[in-house]
């Protein structure tokens, strides 16, 4: 099409104000290495990694492009003759090894203390949180749920929450013990092979599960393309918005502000469930940021590999937050929620950790 109507949408557009930093940039630059008609520079290598990967061009786009999909390949071809920085490559391996992974951040934690602040580039991950006991006879169905690579260590209070949430419609939650890494990180970066042997794992992991849920907007497509007709993925907050009649809600007078990730917004489109749980919570103000670039700026690894840059898209999201008078900072994506909280003080919450804390005594409604 190259209609150009996908530039206002894309935040490293509207930060850079440069044509091969937009949607249709990318899109003819790829295409020219393709086709051998320009050769590959330093400077054209770099419009194709500031890419965030939001898709918030795929949201607007009236022919329908697959922007994602595109990019993918472009990377990928690009990873073939030029390898991932050392930063990147330590990310993905450390990904895609649990055990090595949840070893490190324990030492982080550790440590965290200690490092000054340039060592910290991401916030101390929280300690061990105590499984909720089971209520017996109270469960009536059972659902698996997708925990993926650094959820695992930061994730903990979360699943607590999901649990007590879960625990109130009569579910339990099931975690399968050979899950991993859902791959997105490595295949957005151009390593489809290696996100290709993270699909199998999860593949055979969750084989005949049925509903799998998902806490992280982030890896939700990658994990619903890896379970194929295996077992079904679901957003997480979807689903507890589908049986939200069953839980009571006390009265919240809090004043909260909503951070949508790209992911959440272009992909998942879980945001009008996560408005309905929210708007059923007496008392609840919700202010839903939307000052900056449309993005974070956390994208994956990005937040890792330019992390200056990566501020600077974060920046008028927490200017925002400060001046909203919020107590609390919400986001569905725990790479969004990592990068906000590397940044701030205050509380940075998935919304269902919130939401359970707003339960009235867990208790169902009939």
């Amino acid at each position: 099409m190259q209609c150009g109507l996908c530039l206002p949408a894309c935040p490293t557009y509207g930060h850079d104000r440069l044509e091969a930093e937009s949607p249709r940039g990318r899109i003819a630059l790829a295409r020219a290495w393709a086709l051998d008609t320009i050769p590959a520079t330093a400077a054209s290598d770099t419009h194709l990694d500031h890419c965030l990967g939001c898709r918030s061009c795929e949201a607007v786009c009236p022919a329908g492009v697959e922007y994602g999909r595109l990019l993918v390949a472009a990377r990928s071809r690009q990873r073939e003759r030029r390898p991932a920085g050392w930063r990147q490559r330590l990310v993905e391996r450390l990904a895609a090894r649990p055990r090595a992974l949840a070893a490190g951040l324990a030492v982080y934690r550790a440590a965290y203390p200690l490092l000054p602040a340039a060592a910290r580039p991401l916030p101390r991950p929280p300690g061990r949180v105590r499984a909720l006991p089971r209520r017996a006879g109270a469960s009536t169905a059972r659902v698996s749920l997708f925990v993926g690579c650094v959820a695992g260590a930061y994730e903990a209070p979360l699943r607590a929450a999901l649990a007590r949430l879960c625990g109130g419609l009569g579910i339990e939650l099931d975690i399968a013990a050979d899950q991993g890494c859902c791959g997105a990180l490595h295949e957005h970066a151009g390593d489809t092979a290696a996100a290709a042997a993270l699909a199998a794992r999860n593949r055979a992991a969750f084989a005949g599960r049925g509903t799998v849920l998902s806490l992280a907007s982030g890896c939700h497509d990658s994990l619903r393309r890896a379970l194929g007709d295996g077992a079904h993925a679901t957003d997480a907050l979807a689903f507890v918005a589908e049986r939200a009649g069953a839980l009571r809600w006390r009265r919240t007078p809090q004043r909260v502000a909503l951070h949508l990730p790209c992911t959440q917004r272009n992909v998942v489109k879980s945001v009008p469930a996560l408005r309905r749980l929210l708007a059923a919570v007496p008392g609840l103000e919700v202010i839903e940021l939307d000052a900056g670039f449309g993005c974070c700026g956390a994208s994956g690894t990005q937040m890792l590999t330019e992390p200056a840059r990566a501020a600077e898209y974060r920046a008028p999201l927490l200017a925002q937050f400060e001046r909203s008078g919020a107590t609390r900072l919400l986001s569905a994506n725990v790479g969004c929620r990592l990068h906000l909280a590397n940044a701030t003080a205050a509380p940075v919450l998935h919304p269902l950790e919130f939401l359970a804390e707003c339960l009235d005594d867990g208790s169902a409604a009939g």
